[in-house]
């Protein structure tokens, strides 16, 4: 028995109706200009006090009763989604859709009742069920509200198992709107994200066609083809099209190179970066990403003029105080990240900036950008370049000290140590030296895939090919999905002109999982060459090195343009990729094999 008598637990159930009615009133409908007299009468007061009474002594289900008995009585919204709002507390989701569906039944024009009732199946991972209520809640939505709503519909289906049913609904729902002009786009593209995750690409292609016909100047079946491009090529075309109609955004071209550069096409990548750039020459990010891929590229003075460029702009905002104030806040639960993002960006660029002069060989200026960074959490990284500087000088004892004596606050730094200190022996070429390292973090950090795939490179390097075999098939039994395990296998066959069959079927799939990297189409050209397909060669290796004007594509297409007897060609192509690195082994060793004096 509670200690407060009856009287007293009413009196506090009366307050909490009032209080609750007052929520409600002011949540659901705004408060009007004039005066007018409440709807709760005396037979529906008396409802709310018991309902409420119920709902606080744990009779979830009685209260739940009574109030929908009242909503229906009175066509109350503000009842309504208390009755929703007491099933959803008690986890009666068939009682909660109950009361939406009585709900949107006595006030069907109610966008409040569509929304519940949508969410309520979302929750209960039955939207597939769901093409009337999502109908209505598309219907009812503001027209100026209907283009992100439809938008978003994909989202809200994601989590259906029925992925194909899903895709049949978002059609039901949106066909209406397909003949409505401010709609139709948005409609096709949902439509079109619906079949992508339904497993039917194709049909998402073709909406994407049917959509950018209606209007070739929307982002979105642009933004949908980027995501197709890793699986059906043939999509790029629609975010060309678009890129080429009018003047499309920064964020586009910026989200497009994105996707070129997940798929190490590079070149394509600088170009359209150069384009933001000259768009919006004070825009920052673009320069840091610009800077990243020339310097992968080895254009050294391009790398490092975007980069400069870069800490200036990213400098120059960082010390206006309005920029300054717009810099998100961070985690308080992340104690150590207390950088602001544009900070972090300036140490990024200053990083590249000393692996840039590292590459030169002008070791002063690369400690010179060294130093400038002060933040605990690069301090590792920083060490690693450092390292590697005093290892390219021939101070290799003192750079591996350097390392070792870093501090291991984590597991995750004494690994990281582990393979800065392989990174660093690596760029020196003492792979010997590289592998044993590695194999000893393999033995401590055992099933880790990263560590044996960079073992088995290693292995390959010092000419243990059984090791490295047998390593990336470890690989690729831990990470079924990893690209480049199944590539660095079928190259090192075809390398060696061993098991050429099994080596195009390992590379192929390399090509399946990463459909476009230049590298891989690389690998597959080099394992057509060897099996004496010289055209599909030829083929193969003009796009790979379109795509990746790398040294070492760069080494293979010409040795094939030799074999075909187009040796002007071959040369041209050779002395473009000595330009680009001259140091490059493959391409070296090319050069003296085949005797060619460029």
């Amino acid at each position: 028995m509670s200690k407060y008598p009856r009287w007293r637990r009413a009196v506090t159930c009366v307050a909490a109706v009032t209080t609750a009615w007052s929520a409600w009133a002011s949540t659901d409908t705004p408060a009007p200009a004039p005066v007018v007299n409440s709807t709760l009468d005396a037979p529906l007061f008396y409802q709310l006090i018991i309902g409420e009474m119920e709902f606080a002594s744990g009779q979830a289900g009685t209260a739940y009763e009574i109030l929908l008995d009242a909503a229906r009585r009175t066509r109350d919204e503000t009842v309504f989604r208390r009755a929703v709002d007491i099933a959803l507390q008690a986890r009666a989701g068939d009682q909660a859709l109950g009361a939406a569906r009585a709900w949107r039944q006595a006030l069907p024009q109610s966008l409040n009742a569509a929304r519940m009732e949508v969410q309520i199946l979302s929750a209960l991972n039955r939207l597939v069920d769901a093409a009337e209520p999502l109908g209505a809640l598309v219907r009812l939505t503001p027209a100026a509200e209907r283009p992100s709503l439809i938008a978003a519909l994909p989202r809200a289906l994601q989590r259906s198992t029925d992925k194909q049913r899903a895709a049949q609904v978002l059609d039901e729902v949106l066909a209406p709107y397909l003949r409505d002009p401010a709609l139709a786009v948005p409609a096709l593209v949902a439509s079109g994200r619906g079949w992508l995750a339904a497993g039917n690409p194709d049909r998402a292609i073709s909406l994407i066609e049917q959509a950018q016909k209606r209007d070739p100047t929307a982002p979105g079946p642009a933004l949908l083809a980027m995501e197709l491009m890793a699986t059906r090529p043939l999509a790029e075309r629609f975010v060309t099209q678009h890129l080429e109609t009018g003047k499309p955004e920064a964020a586009l071209r910026l989200a497009y190179v994105r996707v070129l550069t997940a798929s190490q096409r590079f070149a394509d990548a600088v170009t359209q970066l150069e384009l933001v750039t000259r768009q919006q020459p004070d825009l920052a990010p673009p320069y840091l990403t610009l800077g990243a891929l020339h310097l992968d590229m080895r254009h050294f003075a391009q790398a490092e003029t975007a980069l400069q460029r870069y800490i200036e702009l990213a400098q120059s905002t960082a010390a206006q105080p309005a920029a300054a104030s717009a810099v998100p806040a961070q985690d308080d639960d992340d104690d150590e990240d207390t950088t602001p993002r544009s900070d972090q960006g300036v140490v990024e660029a200053w990083l590249l900036l000393a692996r840039s002069a590292e590459q030169r060989g002008d070791f002063n200026a690369a400690e010179g950008w060294l130093k400038k960074i002060d933040d605990p959490r690069r301090a590792l990284e920083v060490q690693a370049r450092r390292a590697t500087l005093l290892a390219r000088q021939g101070r290799l004892d003192e750079a591996r000290n350097t390392l070792r004596l870093a501090p291991e606050r984590t597991p995750e730094d004494a690994r990281a140590k582990l393979v800065a200190e392989a990174g660093m022996l690596r760029e020196v070429k003492r792979w010997g030296e590289a592998y044993a390292v590695l194999a000893a973090a393999s033995q401590r950090f055992t099933g880790d895939a990263d560590l044996l795939y960079e073992q088995a490179m290693m292995a390959e390097k010092i000419d243990r090919m059984d090791d490295a075999e047998r390593l990336l098939r470890q690989v690729i039994e831990l990470k079924p999905d990893n690209a480049h395990a199944f590539n660095a296998l079928g190259y090192s066959l075809a390398d060696r002109n061993l098991r050429l069959p099994e080596a195009r079927q390992l590379i192929q799939r390399a090509l399946e999982l990463a459909p476009g990297d230049p590298f891989i189409t690389d690998s597959l050209g080099w394992v057509e060459y060897r099996m004496g397909n010289l055209d599909e060669a030829l083929r193969l290796l003009r796009r790979a090195y379109a795509a990746r004007p790398d040294a070492e594509i760069g080494a293979h297409l010409g040795e094939v343009l030799w074999a075909s007897g187009q040796r002007d060609e071959a040369r041209r192509v050779w002395r473009d990729a000595r330009a680009r690195d001259d140091g490059n082994e493959a391409l070296r060793e090319t050069l003296a094999r085949l005797k060619v004096d460029l």
